[in-house]
This record gives C-alpha cells, sequence and structure tokens, in this order.
C-alpha cells in the first residue's frame, strides 16, 4: 500500500515517516498544492494511495482546501476507491474537525505532537493496519 504525507514540519514528517514505513510505501510533500499534484500523479500512473496524512495548517495551499481538491478529482474522474484521509494538526478546534469529517470526506483525525500508538489506533480504525 501506498501513502502520501503531507507535512511542513521536518520533524513531524520524519515522526509519521519513521511510524508508516513499516506498513506503507511512502511518498512526501510539503504543501497542499504539492499533494493534489502527487495525487494525480499517482493515478495517473496506476498507484493509487491508500492513504493521506494531511497537515490542515500549511504554507501555498491548507489542508483542507488540498482535501477538497483531490475528492473533486476522484469524483470527476469516477475513482470509487477514494483515499483515506487522515488530517492533523497542532490545534485541537473542534470546528476544524468537524468541518474536516463534513466538508471534506476525512476519515480519520490525529493532533501534533504525533504519537505512534495514536497513529496506529487511527490506522486500525481505518482498517489499513498490515502485518
Amino acid at each position: 500500500m501506498r501513502a502520501l504525507v503531507v507535512e511542513d514540519d521536518f520533524i513531524s514528517r520524519e515522526v509519521l515517516r519513521k511510524n508508516l514505513a513499516p506498513f506503507f510505501e511512502i511518498n512526501i510533500v510539503v504543501n497542499g498544492e504539492e499533494a493534489v499534484s502527487a495525487f494525480k500523479i499517482a493515478h495517473d500512473e496506476h498507484r493509487p494511495y491508500s492513504l493521506i496524512i494531511m497537515d490542515i495548517m500549511m504554507p501555498v495551499l491548507d489542508g483542507l482546501s488540498a482535501v477538497r481538491q483531490i475528492r473533486a478529482y476522484e469524483e470527476e474522474n469516477g475513482i470509487t476507491q477514494a483515499a483515506r484521509v487522515i488530517m492533523a494538526t497542532a490545534l485541537s478546534d473542534p470546528k476544524t474537525v468537524m468541518q474536516s469529517f463534513d466538508d471534506c470526506g476525512v476519515e480519520g483525525y490525529i493532533v501534533k505532537p504525533y504519537d505512534g500508538d495514536k497513529l496506529r489506533k487511527e490506522l486500525e480504525k481505518l482498517g489499513l493496519m498490515i502485518d
């Protein structure tokens, strides 16, 4: 399975990479614009992402806007096997959490700093943990 990590903070990227590496082939980008491009390229190459971990607050294009663009691309192209998206943020803002789930079709949410056990629990909830 493939995972796309979208995170502008180097340390956070490394924590996610280390926790996901045993289970996924990982690509990392640093903003929402790069995420949308990587997502489209992956589909063009017939190697889609099973998982996207998307930081909410990023330069260039924020995470919520990027997920909206990704979901629109899936819909426009008849992609029935949608990527599973976990939103990530340093903010524990209930309004943003609800917006992520309601408006963007997000399946999970984690708060920074990243905790490997919490991440694995989110992946298990989504049926994405493989041993």
